[in-house]
């Protein structure tokens, strides 16, 4: 499944009337659009520290975020009735730099789950 990226301020702006899910490590809006694909964007501050911690927990929340996706089959739930179509905002907290991958890993599903993105 292809994942596009969010661009532009009103994507994100956009994002702020949809569902949220927060977990222990993260938070997340979506909204289902009309666009035919999956965009996400995904946020760390300079909070959670230097370029290289922050780009690690951006790979390590992308790569959770495509393994979710091939585990999940959207083609059956009763959300979407064909292709899926929605942006996806992915906001890390400030724990997430102690987090491992597996750690991230179920914090962004528990986070989906309480989206009502994913059961």
């Amino acid at each position: 499944m292809l994942l596009g990226s969010l661009k532009g301020d009103y994507a994100f702006r956009r994002l702020q009337k949809g569902q949220a899910g927060y977990s222990k490590y993260l938070s997340v809006r979506w909204r289902g659009d009309q666009e035919g694909r999956i965009r996400v964007g995904i946020i760390v501050t300079k909070k959670l520290g230097k370029a290289v911690k922050r780009n690690l927990v951006r790979r390590r929340l992308l790569e959770a975020l495509r393994a979710l996706l091939r585990e999940v089959n959207f083609m059956q739930g009763a959300l979407f009735k064909k292709m899926p179509s929605f942006s996806l905002l992915i906001i890390a907290r400030p724990e997430a730099v102690q987090a491992t991958y597996k750690e991230l890993e179920q914090s962004l599903r528990h986070a989906l789950i309480r989206a009502k993105l994913i059961q």
